[in-house]
């Protein structure tokens, strides 16, 4: 039943970040904001996040995993209520750093850690890396779905003779609305998914003990690759599509939607990789070629191309994300896995989060509109190097048997 209920959140939140994603830039320039602005709401949205998930994922062992599910889902409606009520700059600022927005699409909050640790906590170590592809595969069939859904809705909306504003703000309420229906799940939870916590025999720093060391050098490279990751988020990137090739909200829907398919049937497709090769070199094999298709998109002279090779891209992009997820929970103590999660997750929210306020500034200059894209890839490349050199010898329960 919890691990039903787990995926069923999973596709319901990550339904809500793909519809809102595509066109949540595009209401923001409805608004009046300049593409700065919107990278610097963007940066303290993800900073905002990283600040609320680091204080709920690193006590969420201690006080309650179901807890913090519950104030997760909370801060994800009203951060939707918030951006639907107010256009004031400032305002949105403060819904965007107290509440949970995803600019990206991709998993932001506490969420992704505490039912990581739950989700493990509940199955064998054999069958962890297996569960957490099929967990992302659902995420990303449901980040695409949403995406196709919002975008074609507020296409629709225009069509129908609706301002671009109106419609856009449609889907805000929608996304307010899915944040509410996670908390009537959440609270469906049972005890089984809470860890019995060990009396501290050592000092506990940010959650963990033994485990610091690798947590905080898997964090340092994990932030890298969210820097990264972050110059380019799915809204911007959308954003790109739109100025670049005069793509609208429809047809940006789906590209997204058939983007997301593709990166989550290349989770799933990881798996067995995992298994003959290793959860490292799974992860850095496969995402080394990813990013060069990634630095050649703008470099291709028409949209068909262009849309094709982001496609491509794609079809790999994801195997690292399960393994990466996998090999975390794997090398830290059970009453460690949420603040493990945690921790690598904050790092990876603030290791994005200067990133878009960089992007929106190399998208003001018409030169160096591309840029963040070919800056993205080739900073992931280098991540992908060092983890190898540093993580290679370091093997998870399941291999070395």
């Amino acid at each position: 039943m919890d691990i039903t209920l787990l995926f069923s959140t999973r596709i319901i939140r990550l339904f809500c970040y793909g519809f809102l994603s595509v066109v949540l830039a595009l209401y923001l320039a409805e608004t009046g904001l300049t593409e700065t602005q919107i990278g610097l709401l963007f940066t303290l949205t993800l900073v905002g996040d990283a600040g609320i998930s680091l204080w709920l994922t690193t006590s969420a062992d201690r006080l309650g995993r179901k807890k913090t599910l519950l104030v997760g889902a909370l801060l994800m409606a009203g951060a939707g209520l918030g951006f639907v009520l107010t256009q004031n700059l400032v305002l949105l600022m403060v819904a965007a750093i107290i509440g949970v927005i995803s600019p990206s699409g991709n998993e932001i909050g506490p969420f992704l850690s505490v039912e990581q640790a739950s989700l493990t906590h509940l199955i064998a170590n054999e069958k962890r890396t297996q569960t957490f592809a099929w967990y992302n595969l659902v995420g990303s069939f449901a980040t695409a779905t949403g995406a196709l859904t919002g975008g074609w809705l507020a296409q629709s909306l225009q069509n129908g003779g609706r301002t671009a504003l109106e419609a856009y703000r449609v889907v805000l309420v929608g996304y307010a609305l899915g944040g509410f229906l996670l908390l009537l799940l959440f609270f469906n939870l049972s005890q089984a998914i809470e860890v019995t916590t060990q009396p501290d025999s050592e000092k506990r720093v940010l959650g963990l003990h033994r485990s610091r060391k690798v947590v905080f050098k898997l964090s340092a490279l994990f932030a890298l690759d969210a820097f990264a990751g972050g110059l380019i988020v799915q809204s911007m990137f959308a954003f790109w599509f739109h100025v670049r090739f005069g793509v609208d909200a429809g047809m940006l829907g789906s590209i997204f939607f058939g983007a997301n398919i593709l990166a989550g049937i290349s989770a799933l497709l990881a798996v067995p990789l995992s298994q003959k090769f290793g959860l490292i070199n799974t992860m850095v094999f496969t995402h080394i070629p990813s990013n060069i298709m990634l630095i050649l998109v703008p470099f291709m002279p028409s949209l068909p191309l262009a849309i094709g090779l982001l496609l491509l891209r794609f079809s790999i992009s994801q195997m690292d994300v399960p393994t990466r997820q996998s090999y975390t929970m794997a090398v830290v103590a059970p009453d460690e896995r949420s603040a493990a999660s945690g921790v690598t997750a904050i790092a990876r929210s603030i290791g994005a989060s200067v990133s878009p306020l960089i992007t929106g500034l190399f998208f003001s200059i018409p030169t160096l509109f591309s840029v963040p894209i070919i800056l993205c890839g080739s900073i992931k490349i280098i991540y992908d190097l060092l983890l190898f050199r540093e993580f290679r010898a370091v093997k998870p329960p399941e291999e070395n048997s």
